[in-house]
């Protein structure tokens, strides 16, 4: 080795020293040795710090270099731990009382008084003052923003190492790292980047995000992935009431309830950058309630938070999550207007809440730069229509980024991309990445090509017997502008095959003009919804199978149709929709008849029903997010936003040997309904009407629900064609209250059950005339003399994905062959 060569690496080993992080943890106890919770522990002369938990435990990590660490506690003398190492992980610190202070402070570990509380004094004057501070005190606002999106897989150690999943990716095992929160090791696996420019008009109550830049580790772009892992974190307030996160309610610290739910400690108070501030610790009254745990700083003028952490409940009613953190720090503008300068969010996904458990550590950081204030835009400067999808965004180089990233990412970081580019060309990696892709989107994928629903691929009901079913569509990338697809099946007992083939285009962009058409010839369960709002030509209810079901599952229909459609969006999120369509309805099955009378001394009868149709539709979907610029979008914060629907359809005889003329109105409202700690609910209203005589095929049948699963809309104690109308108002209410009820009985405590109760009603009439048109020996009744109704209560979240619901009937018992009870399960991943 050479001189020169050696210096260079003496050069670069030193280098990397002094990059070095310097991470500390331990236990902080009394002189008793009672762990102490809630101690501040900071690097000496520095704002970087944490609070001990609950057991005195703490873990501090920095990219800065420190020798001393602080530890303070109101009541107790503060001590400076001198750093011998850049590593300190297993320090033992014991805190002395201060003699002089043992007579003014009690230091309080349980429940803390409501009254004569100065922290709770200052609270109040929290709520007092939190509308003039952040960007919601100005007409308008504009900032850039940072964000940085990171997975680490959790609990790296030799059993991980060594598992036979890991073949041929050994060397992804170097680039493990040492969380700054929990002091595990973690092994990085995924990173995005974005930079963007926001902007907002409080007045009109409009905002604007422009994306400048965006980079991730190695995958293909992935907007998808990405926009949903923004709406699981969701936008949060920490002065609102409740922070929104993962679909919960967690109550806010700085809520004006928040006195019914924490103790607050006054704990401490200093100069933060001039100004002083006070020091607040919080943590929760009750287990298993959405809480969280932390402290924060608020200056005693301006009654703001500077800075402020989150830690949820361990024992918090949320599924999947292990861990969950939250720091946000604020900048002050013009000594009065405190601005948020930092955020961020950490959460630990794993399958158990066990200490041993491994999972995956999904962490975002924000950084807020370059405010600018009361700059009013023109009138369309806030139309949501006029993004275009830019992919040179995707594409920044090394420049852009340099000059753009308000934080400049660390060793560790930089090294995710390095790691994962190389990931890419790992054959097992691969193999494990489509297997993923495949459980979520449901379809295999080739080279513009998708095989699936993979799901779809077997059923069974009693016409059909067995069934499979093969299908596929193109697929180049998630900004198509056209997409066909279309499915192959085949019944084993009816020996026939099964066909539907559709295809849409996106001819511009900013109005979303899209032009599409289909055809299926298949067999399907009518009457599986009231009001028929979807647009998907290939669409078949659950109704359709009986693998699972209640009685005879016989009342199925041949159905061969036909549509085109031209559809526009004048407004964001308002879409207009022009259809045509002709179907042919028949029975598929013996048991079971469509038929009507032809003729007025009801002599001669039709089994199929021949109808051409026109209809306008009208969608409004106000607060829905998509992602993707192509012919098909994805919701990425589904049930969090109302559906208003209106339908006018017009029935047209003799066009294409149509049979019937009429006109019907339909009209469909739905509202997710967030209640704060009580949990969410959700409510919906359906009311249509058929004017015209039309026969049963045509006809709206109330939905009843003869399988086991739980069905969106349907009234559960119902049989098919129990009920059917050509007039009908319906109501759904359901409610989960999340574990509220649970959370306070002991022994079901620890199971994070949630109480699901619901409601439904509907009332409906039919004419005599379409009555008399009916030649199929199914009688037509409708629940006209009152409203039938019926009402469930349930239990949720068994084992975390299971949901039981007992559904009562409430009247028209004397129904032949009615049931008064019946049981549905309902299976699903949430928080």
């Amino acid at each position: 080795m050479t001189k020169a060569n050696f210096l260079s690496l003496f050069l670069l080993m030193c280098c990397t020293m002094l990059m070095a992080q310097t991470k500390v943890g331990g236990v902080v106890k009394d002189q008793n040795g009672e762990a102490l919770p809630f101690v501040n522990v900071i690097f000496n002369n520095s704002s970087e710090g944490t609070t001990s938990g609950e057991n005195g435990k703490f873990y501090l990590q920095s990219e800065n270099n420190h020798t001393e660490l602080k530890i303070s506690f109101i009541g107790y003398k503060t001590e400076i731990i001198p750093l011998q190492q850049k590593t300190n992980l297993s320090l033992e610190i014991e805190l002395q009382e201060e003699a002089s202070s043992l007579a003014e402070v009690k230091i309080v570990r349980g429940k803390t008084s409501k009254k004569n509380n100065p922290a709770i004094d200052i609270l109040k004057k929290i709520w007092e003052n939190k509308r003039d501070n952040g960007v919601s005190a100005f007409k308008q606002y504009e900032y850039k923003k940072y964000e940085k999106l990171e997975f680490d897989l959790d609990g790296i150690d030799s059993s991980v190492v060594k598992n036979p999943v890991f073949n041929g990716m050994e060397f992804i095992f170097d680039y493990s790292d040492t969380n700054r929160i929990s002091g595990k090791t973690i092994l990085p696996v995924f990173i995005n980047e974005s930079v963007s420019k926001v902007y907002g008009d409080n007045i009109e109550n409009e905002e604007r995000e422009d994306l400048l830049g965006n980079k991730n580790s190695g995958f293909e772009q992935n907007q998808n992935l990405i926009a949903a892992v923004k709406d699981v974190y969701d936008e949060y307030n920490v002065y609102n009431n409740y922070i929104k996160v993962f679909d919960k309610s967690f109550v806010s610290p700085l809520s004006t309830t928040g006195i019914n739910n924490y103790n607050y400690v006054l704990s401490d108070s200093t100069y933060i950058e001039d100004k002083w501030c006070y020091n607040i610790i919080y943590y929760p009254r009750r287990e298993n309630e959405l809480t969280f745990k932390g402290d924060f700083w608020v200056n005693d003028t301006t009654w703001a938070v500077k800075k402020i952490n989150l830690e949820a409940s361990r024992d918090a009613n949320i599924n999947w999550v292990k861990e969950l953190y939250i720091e946000q720090e604020f900048e002050v503008l013009n000594d009065s207007v405190f601005l948020i300068s930092k955020d961020y969010f950490q959460a630990n996904f794993s399958l158990t809440k066990k200490e041993s458990s491994k999972g995956v550590y999904a962490k975002r950081t924000r950084v807020f730069e370059e405010y600018q204030f009361n700059i009013k835009k023109a009138e369309d400067f806030y139309d949501k229509r006029a993004y275009k999808f830019n992919e040179e965004v995707y594409k920044r180089d090394q420049k852009f980024w340099k000059e753009n990233r308000l934080e400049e990412l660390n060793k560790e970081e930089e090294d995710i991309y390095v790691m994962l580019d190389s990931l890419t060309n790992v054959p097992a990696f691969n193999r494990i990445y489509d297997i993923a892709t495949i459980a979520e989107s449901g379809y295999v994928e080739f080279n513009g090509w998708d095989f699936g629903p993979v799901y779809s691929l077997f059923d069974y009901n009693q016409v059909e017997g067995f069934r499979t079913r093969v299908g596929g569509r193109t697929y180049f990338g998630q900004h198509d502008p056209w997409r066909i697809e279309g499915y192959l099946a085949y019944g084993f007992k009816d020996d026939k095959f099964k066909y539907g083939i559709s295809g849409k285009w996106l001819l511009d962009s900013r109005s979303r003009l899209i032009i599409s058409g289909g055809k299926r010839r298949d067999i399907e369960q009518l009457g599986a919804s009231l009001t028929n709002n979807t647009t998907d030509v290939l669409g078949r209810s659950l109704a359709s199978s009986g693998l699972v079901s209640v009685g005879d599952n016989n009342k199925l229909s041949n159905i061969d149709l036909s549509t085109v459609n031209l559809e526009i969006e004048p407004w964001y999120n308002f879409n207009v929709r022009f259809g045509a369509s002709y179907r042919e309805l028949s029975s598929a099955s013996p048991a079971f008849s469509l038929d009507y009378y032809t003729n007025e001394a009801r002599t001669e009868t039709a089994s199929t029903i021949k109808q051409t149709e026109i209809s306008t539709i009208f969608t409004y979907t106000p607060g829905r997010q998509t992602s993707g610029f192509g012919v098909e979008r994805n919701v990425v914060n589904e049930e969090e936003f109302p559906t208003f629907f209106l339908n006018y359809t017009l029935g047209l005889k003799n066009v294409l040997n149509s049979d019937f003329n009429y006109k019907k109105v339909q009209f469909f409202y739905d509202q997710p309904l967030k209640i704060g700690g009580f949990g969410r609910a959700n409510a919906s209203l359906e009311a249509g009407k058929t004017f015209g005589e039309v026969p049963l095929g045509l006809l709206n049948v109330v939905p009843g629900n003869q399988t086991y699963f739980a069905m969106y809309n349907s009234f559960p104690v119902l049989n098919f064609y129990e009920f059917v109308t050509d007039t009908y108002i319906s109501a759904h209410f359901d409610h989960n209250f999340n574990g509220r009820l649970f959370a306070r009985i002991p022994l079901l405590r620890e199971l994070n059950l949630r109480e699901l109760v619901g409601a439904r009603a509907v009332w409906g009439e039919i004419s005599e005339e379409n009555k008399a048109l009916n030649a199929s020996g199914i009688p037509l009744r409708a629940p006209s003399k009152a409203p039938y109704y019926e009402y469930s209560v349930g239990v949720g979240n068994i084992l975390k994905f299971l949901s039981i619901e007992a559904h009562f009937r409430g009247n028209y018992f004397d129904v032949p062959e009615s049931r008064s009870f019946a049981v549905t399960a309902s299976f699903g991943f949430h928080f």
